[in-house]
C-alpha cells in the first residue's frame, strides 16, 4: 500500500525546507534506513531517510524548490501501483512554493522603504545575496572559504562558500544563476547577518548603485575597487563554456579536511578525494598524511633521546595572539548576558557515593552495559526536576515556562570550547540507554558532527569535572533555564558513619539557581531529592 512522506520538521523552528539534492528517483526501490534526500532548513541541510520499504513512485517537490512542513514531499508504495486518488486528495501540495516566487511574494510583503539592500535590480539581471542566518543563534558568520571566483559561471545548487557560523562551519549553496559579479566579504572576513555577502547576475549587469547603497557598517570591508576592475576585464573575455575548465584549478574539501590540513600542513592538490565530485574527506587527508614519508621520519626521531639542555641564563619573551572563533564569541556572548542579567545564587550538598559504587560494579556486569557515575547524576536529575518543575523552567521576559518534559543538556569540553549536547527526555531512558546517547554525543562533539538539532531544547544542564580530579566548582546557567548543577569528583576522606570514623567515599555538587524562578527553598527541595537517588541509585529502577 503507497505511502505518503510529507516534508518532515528536522529542527523546532522550522516552517519549510529546501529539497537541496534526490538521493534517489522515481522507480527506485527503497529500504527502510535508506537516505531520500538532502533538505536544507532555516538551520543547516540534513539528510532525511525513508521510514517505509518499497519503489519511489512520486517526488512532490523537486530539487530547489521549497514547500512548506507537512506539505506532499514523496510518495513510496508497490511498483506501478495506482496513486491517483492520492495526488487528487493532496492538492495540499499547495504548501510548495517555487523559491522565486517566495521572493516576489516578500518582496510585494514587505513595507520597509528603508531596506538599503534591493534584492533585484530595476533591469532584474542581478541578485543580491547576504549573509544566511544558518543558526538560530547567529549574529554574525565567518567566510571560511570561498569555492568559486569573481567571474566563474554559478548554477542554482552550487556552493558559493563554507560559512563559520557560532555552532558549525556549514556549506552555503546559490538559489540562482549566473556570473558571481562582487565578493563582499573577503576569506577570512566576519560580518553580521543580512551583509551584502554576493552578486550573482548578467555579466554586464550594473550593479553599482547596491554598493553605493550599502551600509559601510554592514560589512568590514564592501569598497573593493579591485573586484570592478576584475569585471571590466571579465567583459573583455570570451565566455568559456566548458565550466570545468573554471573550475579546475579548484580544490574540493570538506570545512574539516581543510582544517586538518592547515594544521599538518598538507597541499590538498596532492590529496586524493574519495567523495562526491572527487571531494577530500577528512579519512582521505588523515590517510594521506599516516603514508608521507615526513611522518616516517617525526616518527623515528620521537624515538630518539632528547638531550638536555644546560644553564639557559637568557630568555625570550613570546606570545601568540589567536583570532576569537565563532564559538568562542558566542560562548562568550551568551555567558555573560547570562551571568549579568540572571541574578545567581549557589546550593552546595555532599553525597555519600558507596552504594553508587557499588551499584555501577553490580550494573556493568550485565551483558553489554556499561554506565558511568555520570550517567547516574543524568538519570537522578531527571526524575528529581519531574518532582520539582519549578528547578525545569525557564525565564522569559514576559513569562516563566513550567516544563513537563524534562531534557537534560551535558556540557563537553571540545579544542575551541563547550558544546552542550542534549538528552532528550532523560527522565524516561534507562541508564544504559543515557550511557550510550552520551558516549555518540562526546565522539561526535569530538569530530564536530554535532548537528543544531542536538544541541537545542534543553531544561536543565549537568556540567561534570569530576573526572579532571576537580572537587567542587560553580558554572553559569544556560539560559533560558533556571539551573545547572555542577558536578565534582568522587574523593576518599574520613566520615562518621554509626559514631565511628571510617574512610567514605564522597562527592560535592553545586546547583547555581536563577533567582528569578528558583528560590532558595525550591532549590534545597530538589537537592534533597536528587541527593535522595543518588545515594541511593536502586530506587531509580523501581
Amino acid at each position: 500500500m503507497a505511502q505518503i512522506i510529507n516534508m518532515p520538521r528536522l529542527s523546532d523552528t522550522m516552517e519549510e525546507g529546501v529539497v537541496a539534492k534526490w538521493i534517489v528517483n522515481i522507480g527506485d526501490d527503497i529500504k527502510e534506513g535508506d537516505i531520500l534526500a538532502e533538505i536544507e532548513t532555516d538551520k543547516a541541510t540534513m539528510e532525511f531517510e525513508s521510514f517505509h520499504e518499497g519503489t519511489l513512485l512520486h517526488i512532490g517537490v523537486k530539487e530547489g524548490e521549497t514547500a512548506s512542513v507537512d506539505s506532499l514531499l514523496a510518495i513510496v508504495g508497490e511498483k506501478d501501483e495506482d496513486i491517483t486518488s492520492l495526488l487528487n486528495n493532496d492538492s495540499k501540495i499547495s504548501g510548495q512554493l517555487d523559491l522565486v516566487e517566495q521572493i516576489k511574494e516578500t518582496e510585494k510583503s514587505d513595507d520597509n522603504p528603508d531596506n538599503n539592500i534591493d534584492l533585484k535590480s530595476k533591469n532584474n539581471n542581478f541578485q543580491v545575496i547576504k549573509m544566511p542566518r544558518l543558526s538560530d543563534t547567529m549574529e554574525e558568520g565567518t567566510v571560511s572559504s570561498w569555492l568559486v571566483n569573481i567571474g566563474d559561471q554559478v548554477k542554482e545548487g552550487d556552493i558559493l562558500a563554507e560559512i563559520e557560523t557560532d555552532k558549525a562551519t556549514m556549506e552555503f549553496e546559490s538559489f540562482y544563476e549566473g556570473t558571481l559579479l562582487y565578493i563582499g566579504i573577503n576569506e577570512g572576513e566576519t560580518a553580521l547577518v543580512d551583509s551584502l555577502l554576493a552578486i550573482i547576475g548578467e555579466e554586464n549587469a550594473d550593479f553599482q548603485s547596491v554598493l553605493k547603497n550599502v551600509d559601510e557598517s554592514e560589512n568590514l570591508d564592501i569598497s573593493k575597487p579591485e573586484q570592478l576592475n576584475e569585471i571590466e576585464q571579465l567583459k573583455e573575455k570570451p565566455v568559456i563554456e566548458n565550466q570545468d575548465q573554471i573550475s579546475s584549478n579548484r580544490v574540493l574539501a570538506s570545512p574539516l579536511a581543510k582544517k586538518i590540513a592547515k594544521e599538518k600542513n598538507i597541499d590538498l592538490s596532492t590529496v586524493h578525494g574519495s567523495g562526491d565530485n572527487g571531494r577530500i574527506t577528512k579519512l582521505d587527508v588523515e590517510t594521506h598524511f599516516s603514508k608521507s614519508p615526513q611522518t616516517s621520519k617525526e616518527n623515528k626521531l620521537e624515538k630518539q633521546s632528547i638531550p638536555k639542555v644546560e644553564n639557559i641564563v637568557e630568555g625570550t619573551e613570546s606570545f601568540e595572539e589567536i583570532e576569537n572563533s565563532q564559538m568562542r564569541k558566542a560562548i562568550a556572548r551568551r555567558l555573560k548576558e547570562s551571568k549579568f542579567s540572571a541574578p545567581h545564587y549557589y546550593l552546595n550538598i555532599e553525597c555519600d557515593m558507596d552504594n553508587a559504587i557499588a551499584f555501577r560494579k553490580q550494573y556493568n556486569t550485565l551483558p553489554d552495559t556499561k554506565i558511568s557515575f555520570n550517567d547516574i547524576i543524568v538519570k537522578a536529575c531527571a526524575i528529581a526536576l519531574k518532582l520539582h518543575p519549578r528547578v525545569n523552567s525557564q525565564w522569559f521576559e514576559d513569562k516563566m515556562r513550567l516544563n513537563h518534559h524534562v531534557h537534560v543538556g551535558v556540557a563537553v569540553g571540545v579544542p575551541d570550547g563547550l558544546v552542550v549536547p542534549v538528552i532528550r527526555f532523560a527522565n524516561e531512558k534507562s541508564l544504559t540507554d543515557i550511557g550510550l546517547e552520551v558516549k555518540d554525543f562526546a565522539s561526535k562533539s569530538r569530530d564536530k558532527k554535532l548537528s543544531p538539532n542536538d544541541m537545542e531544547g534543553s531544561t536543565f544542564t549537568v556540567s561534570n569535572l569530576g573526572m579532571f580530579g576537580i572537587n567542587e566548582f560553580t558554572s553559569i546557567i544556560n539560559q533560558p533555564n533556571s539551573a545547572i548543577l555542577s558536578v565534582g569528583s568522587i574523593v576518599q576522606k574520613p566520615v562518621v558513619k554509626d559514631n565511628k570514623i571510617q574512610i567514605g567515599n564522597n562527592m560535592k555538587l553545586t546547583l547555581a539557581c536563577d533567582h528569578r524562578t528558583v528560590d532558595g527553598v525550591t532549590g534545597s527541595l530538589f537537592l534533597e531529592t536528587l541527593k535522595g537517588y543518588i545515594e541511593n541509585p536502586v530506587t531509580m529502577l523501581v
